[in-house]
């Protein structure tokens, strides 16, 4: 087993030593040309742009319920240090208060009449206290 490890490492480095061998061989080392450097620009302009589609389908389909039909929700979430939260989650008709650490989750409360009402989109602190501005701004 070992010596076929081997025989198959030195036959590898022999294919590198073969190939540098041949690049010192060469006696004028090529250029890049400006039609190379342009396929190699486009080729990094083209997976920079995937990476940010990407990353914005990412944000667009994580709202989408899937498999459950939007039995379980996370209504809100309160952050209590760095890496401890308080999270109120709807399963089916209840509403049950979560305490998540790393590494654990425990059930503090099973609330049986909702705390906060269930929205397909919860506004957050910011946009009502912007819908708060723009009224009042709209009444003087």
């Amino acid at each position: 087993m070992i010596s076929r490890l081997l025989v198959i490492l030195l036959l590898f480095c022999s294919g590198f030593s073969v190939a540098a061998e041949e690049i010192k061989t060469k006696t004028s080392p090529e250029v890049m040309s400006a039609g190379s450097m342009v396929q190699v620009l486009g080729g990094l302009l083209l997976v920079v742009a995937l990476i940010f589609v990407i990353s914005w389908l990412m944000r667009r389909v994580s709202g989408i319920t899937v498999g459950h039909g939007g039995k379980l929700k996370v209504l809100a979430g309160i952050p209590l240090g760095p890496r401890d939260r308080l999270v109120l989650v709807k399963v089916g008709d209840k509403q049950i208060l979560l305490g998540a650490s790393p590494g654990r989750i425990n059930t503090l409360h099973v609330f049986d009449e909702p705390v906060i009402e269930d929205s397909d989109e919860p506004a957050s602190d910011f946009a009502q206290k912007l819908q708060e501005i723009v009224k009042r701004g709209g009444a003087s």
